[in-house]
C-alpha cells in the first residue's frame, strides 16, 4: 500500500499551500537559521582568535554553507519535508507524485533557494509562486516537489464524484469482501483529489489503484472503461451496499405493514388478498384509494378468521 498511498497520502488528501502560509513558514525558518548561524559564528570567532585572516575567512564561508545551506537541507531530508516553519504552519514538501522527498530533492531546493531566497531577498520566489498554478517556486520546479497543506479545516469535507450513468449498477455482482480498508481509503482519496493532480500522474495512479482492486476482487476490469470511472463505479457500488445494510432492504421494511394493515373482506383465497393490499400502500399510494371489492355474503367465524377468545 505504500506504493499506492505515497507519502502517507499527503498529496491526495491535502491541498497545495498558498503564498501567505509559505511566506510565514519561510520567515520562521530564516529566524531560526540566522539565530543558529550567529551563535555558531560567535563561537567560531572566539575559538579561532589565534588564527590568521585567511583561516577565519575560510571558517566563515564553511559556517555559512553548513548552517544556512546545509542545515535546511538536512532538516528537510530527515523530517521528510517538514522544517520547523512548515511544521508550525501545517505544511510539508512532497514530490510531484505525492511521495516523500529525498536528499536530492532537498539539495536542489536548498541550492536554488540560496539564489531566489537569500540573494534576491525572496523576490524571485514570490514572483515564481504567484505565476505557478500550484504556488511552486523555482526550487520546487527544478526539484520536482510541491508544498502542500497537512492541516485542513474539519468542515471542509471532500466528496467522491459519482460514476458515469452507464456504469451505475454494473458491478452489482462484484465480490468486494477481500478489498482491505487501506485500499478503499486510497481509492477514495484519489477520487476526491484527482482534479488537483497532473493529468499524467492522475492517469498513472488510477491505473495502479484499478490493478490492485482487480487483484483483490478477482474480476477483470471491463474493456474500454477508464480506470478513474471504474474506481468511481466500484466505490459507488460499495456505498450502495453499505446503505442497504444500514437502512435495510425494501422487503424488510414492508413486513410490519403486512401484519398491521386492516384485513380486506375475505374471499375464497384470503391469504393472497391480504398480502396484496398492504403492498399497494407500501408503494406510496394513500390507503383506501382503490375502489372496494364487490360485497360478499359474510362467512361464519369457523372459516379461520374467528377473533381470539
Amino acid at each position: 500500500m505504500n506504493e499506492l498511498v505515497t507519502g502517507d497520502a499527503v498529496v491526495l488528501g491535502l491541498r497545495p499551500a498558498k503564498l501567505p502560509s509559505r511566506t510565514l513558514a519561510l520567515l520562521i525558518d530564516l529566524v531560526v537559521a540566522w539565530t543558529v548561524y550567529i551563535l555558531v559564528t560567535v563561537a567560531v570567532v572566539f575559538a579561532g582568535s589565534s588564527l590568521d585572516d585567511a583561516a577565519l575567512a575560510a571558517l566563515a564561508v564553511a559556517t555559512f554553507l553548513l548552517v544556512l545551506v546545509g542545515g535546511p537541507i538536512a532538516v528537510e531530508t530527515l523530517s521528510h519535508g517538514r522544517s520547523l516553519g512548515k511544521l508550525a504552519c501545517g505544511l510539508r514538501v512532497v514530490r510531484d507524485d505525492g511521495g516523500p522527498i529525498r536528499f536530492r530533492h532537498a539539495l536542489v531546493r536548498g541550492a536554488i533557494g540560496v539564489i531566489e531566497l537569500m540573494m534576491s531577498f525572496g523576490v524571485i520566489a514570490c514572483i515564481a509562486s504567484l505565476v505557478s498554478a500550484r504556488g511552486r517556486r523555482l526550487g520546487d520546479v527544478f526539484a520536482g516537489t510541491l508544498v502542500v497543506r497537512e492541516r485542513v479545516p474539519a468542515t471542509r469535507l471532500a466528496t467522491v464524484p459519482p460514476p458515469p450513468d452507464w456504469l451505475v449498477g454494473r458491478f452489482a455482482g462484484l465480490d468486494l469482501s477481500a478489498v482491505p480498508d487501506g485500499l478503499w481509503l486510497a481509492i477514495r482519496q484519489y477520487l476526491t483529489r484527482m482534479g488537483q493532480l497532473d493529468a499524467e500522474v492522475s492517469r498513472s495512479m488510477a491505473e495502479r489503484l484499478a490493478a490492485e482492486l482487480v487483484t483483490r476482487t478477482g474480476a477483470p476490469a471491463p474493456e474500454g472503461v477508464p480506470a478513474g470511472a471504474y474506481l468511481a463505479a466500484v466505490v459507488s457500488e460499495r456505498q450502495a451496499r453499505d446503505a442497504r445494510l444500514a437502512f435495510g432492504s425494501p422487503s424488510a421494511t414492508q413486513a410490519p405493514d403486512a401484519t398491521s394493515a386492516p384485513m380486506p373482506p375475505s374471499g375464497p383465497a384470503p391469504g393472497p388478498v391480504s398480502a396484496a393490499e398492504p403492498a399497494v400502500s407500501a408503494a406510496g399510494n394513500p390507503p383506501f384509494t382503490t375502489p372496494p371489492p364487490a360485497p360478499e355474503v359474510p362467512r361464519p367465524p369457523s372459516s379461520g378468521f374467528a377473533p381470539p377468545a
